[in-house]
């Protein structure tokens, strides 16, 4: 078995592998034997026919293409991952060009190799200030978000609709005086300024009495859809059943002492002042690691090749269709409901592709012209945190781990300190 490795235009390359002959003659029995009890041939038993017969009848060909899947499944992952001198960054296509009986097998794959980065400025870089202060304002919006947490819900019968009120509707839509499928509702929900509806149709309810009609004129938007009805006008007639609004409650030392541990708003309002603080703190310190990572990408030279983004796009889909799975959604349901295909899927993800895989090598460049190290506790911390989270015992976890883990796990902590080194040596300015 061997490879030979060619390197082509923007970091892609074509490795051809070859495998003995008689590796691929264990191949074709191995396919054999994997389907010898589907054969059924007369004045034979069923699975007891010999593969020479079997050849003689379906052609020297009939194993070749499992043969090839399982050369090709033995063979690939080994060479690639004991050349040191590439690094594969994509998914395989594979050409078969050479199978033939007494002869070795030969295959093509062509992939994606890892760019090679030139680092620009780095160290240094200019980012614009991050504020951490926090303001009066600040700490009103998260007493307003604690109040309506704790707001209830009164209906109303005195007045008509208006913004921000919980309705109770029914509906019927007309487009050129004919109603339309899917625009027909009872009792339906419908809280005033959620923009729920299309645009116009919820501030038209606005003043509207309970149990008296009102008709609410719209368009469609032009990108609507369900293309029958985009860009049409539509009457929709409608009445409204119930209001309600939200009451919420009075911001006093009693509601102080029923949301928080203190006893007085004042008292309160300081505790909420110093976990915002903390809070802008921490968000302060991953913005400046994100601003300046993007100021050493801008400044960076690599030539990344499709196949390494397309890779990266995958992944992406299949971390979230795994999301999609624990909420109990499939990814083709997910594709039905908001109308996308795969394809769409994946230029909807394309751009957050790519700057992830821009920040991995800038990072993985720094880490190596740094001469950036994880140490010992370093790698015990993250294990500690890996314990907490899982409620294991840090040296069972530490005991189940193979090289393999250690080794990803090391370089994480190396990209992260990579990360802060850039964000330390940044200056920040107006």
């Amino acid at each position: 078995m061997s490879m030979q490795v060619e390197k082509l235009e923007k970091n892609m390359a074509k490795l051809t592998i070859e495998v003995s002959a008689e590796e691929f003659e264990k191949a074709c029995n191995e396919a054999y034997n994997n389907n010898k009890s589907k054969i059924s041939v007369p004045g034979f038993r069923k699975g007891k026919v010999p593969r020479q017969m079997v050849e003689k009848m379906y052609g020297p060909g009939v194993f070749y293409e499992e043969a090839a899947d399982i050369c090709i499944r033995n063979t690939y992952g080994e060479e690639v991952e004991g050349n040191k001198e590439i690094e594969v960054v994509s998914r395989p296509e594979i050409e078969v060009t050479q199978i033939e009986k007494g002869k070795s097998f030969i295959y093509v794959a062509t992939v994606a190799l890892k760019p090679e980065v030139k680092l620009g400025k780095y160290k240094g870089v200019k980012i614009e200030k991050v504020e951490t202060e926090v303001t009066d304002a600040d700490v009103d919006a998260e007493i307003e978000k604690e109040r309506k947490a704790n707001s209830r819900t009164i209906v109303v019968e005195d007045r008509a609709v208006k913004d921000g009120d919980i309705t109770v509707i029914d509906f019927e839509g007309f487009v050129d005086g004919v109603a339309f499928e899917g625009g027909k509702g009872e009792n339906y929900p419908l809280t005033i300024g959620s923009g729920q509806f299309i645009p116009g149709f919820e501030e038209q309810l606005i003043g509207a009495e309970i149990g008296k009609d009102v008709e609410v004129n719209v368009t469609f938007p032009e990108d609507y859809q369900a293309e029958e009805l985009a860009g049409k006008a539509a009457v929709f007639k409608c009445k409204v059943n119930e209001i309600k609004e939200t009451e919420l409650p009075e911001v006093d030392d009693e509601f102080a002492s029923e949301v928080s541990d203190f006893d007085t708003v004042a008292e309160w309002k300081e505790d909420l002042k110093k976990a915002l603080a903390e809070k802008k703190e921490a968000q302060a310190k991953d913005e400046k690691e994100t601003k300046a990572l993007e100021a050493a990408i801008d400044g960076a030279e690599m030539d990344i090749p499709d196949a390494m983004v397309e890779y990266e796009c995958e992944n992406m889909i299949n971390d979230y269709a795994m999301r999609l799975r624990q909420q109990g959604l499939s990814i083709d349901q997910y594709m039905m409901f908001t109308g996308m295909d795969m394809n769409g899927l994946k230029d909807q993800m394309r751009p957050q592709a790519l700057k992830t895989i821009q920040s991995r090598l800038v990072l993985e460049a720094v880490v190596e012209a740094e001469k950036i190290e994880a140490t010992d506790a370093e790698i015990d911390e993250e294990i500690a945190k890996m314990a907490e989270m899982y409620g294991m015992e840090a040296d069972k976890i530490k005991d189940t781990m193979g090289d393999r883990e250690k080794e990803l796990m090391s370089k994480d902590v190396c990209l992260r300190k990579a990360a802060e080194f850039i964000a330390a040596e940044a200056k920040e300015g107006k």
